[in-house]
């Protein structure tokens, strides 16, 4: 007759429990898969399924009774683990948003908001285009694949139980100020462009008073922005795919790699 312990019972269930964890925490912030547009079923789904594919192949976790608060800390541990991982890549996809907000500031099109159900907020119409844009480059250059990869990776380079103080906590915090340095750098020449139209308009007001410059000044920047954006688009796959490439890179440094 088979008789298993409760170490040997707890030992098993964390084994699959620790990386499901991980994995969870990883989907709640993770560009594509924490949108409202897959359900959480789904989610879940695709942690367990990844979670047995990997249980096998981790290093020895520690053994915890299952129903001890240690249990509850090491989970929760887990879920920021994955959690801290992932926010590179929600700062990754951010670096859009935030290029289309300041293109769309210079516009004048910041009043122009359109909800987006997959993220619960509001964005100019500018920044859902390129979200939508950033997302679907981000998932034809096998971004998903590679950060799935980095979190199977971090049961060996971080193993369950070493903590997160331990993190490169610092590092995190200063892809902050990457984030606006990053869009900065994406939107300044459509920035420096309709910064040209606004101040040849000026120029003319100052020339001419008689001339009604803000019936001709804003669809004339507004067509310089459109303009702007099309010609954005020329260039911005490749240096988008560097910085993806840079935080891929920056979450695989996170975790000791």
């Amino acid at each position: 007759m088979l008789s298993l312990t409760g170490a040997e019972i707890s030992s098993f269930i964390g084994t699959f429990w620790w990386p499901f964890c991980r994995f969870m925490g990883v989907f709640m912030v993770m560009p594509f898969f924490s949108s409202t547009y897959i359900p959480v079923k789904a989610r879940l789904l695709f942690a367990i399924l990844l979670s047995a594919l990997v249980a096998p192949l981790i290093p020895a976790v520690p053994i915890v009774d299952a129903l001890s608060i240690g249990s509850f800390l090491l989970a929760v541990e887990q879920l920021l683990v994955g959690f801290m991982m992932a926010l590179f890549l929600l700062i990754m996809i951010s670096v859009m948003t935030q290029m289309g907000a300041m293109m769309s500031m210079q516009m004048g099109l910041a009043m122009a908001i359109m909800n987006d159900p997959a993220n619960g907020d509001s964005n100019p119409i500018i920044s859902q285009l390129f979200l939508l844009y950033g997302t679907l480059l981000f998932l034809a250059l096998d971004g998903h694949l590679v950060a799935i990869g980095i979190v199977v990776d971090s049961f060996y380079l971080w193993p369950v139980g070493m903590g997160i103080f331990e993190l490169p906590l610092m590092g995190l915090i200063d892809r902050i100020g990457w984030l606006f340095a990053a869009s900065f750098m994406l939107a300044i020449p459509a920035i420096v462009a309709m910064l040209m139209v606004n101040l040849t308009f000026g120029v003319l007001s100052r020339s001419a008073p008689s001339l009604n410059i803000f019936a001709l000044g804003f669809p004339m920047s507004m067509l310089m922005g459109l303009l702007c954006v099309f010609f954005s688009f020329s260039g911005l796959a490749s240096r988008y795919s560097d910085i993806c490439l840079d935080a891929l890179s920056s979450m695989h440094q996170f975790i000791g790699g």
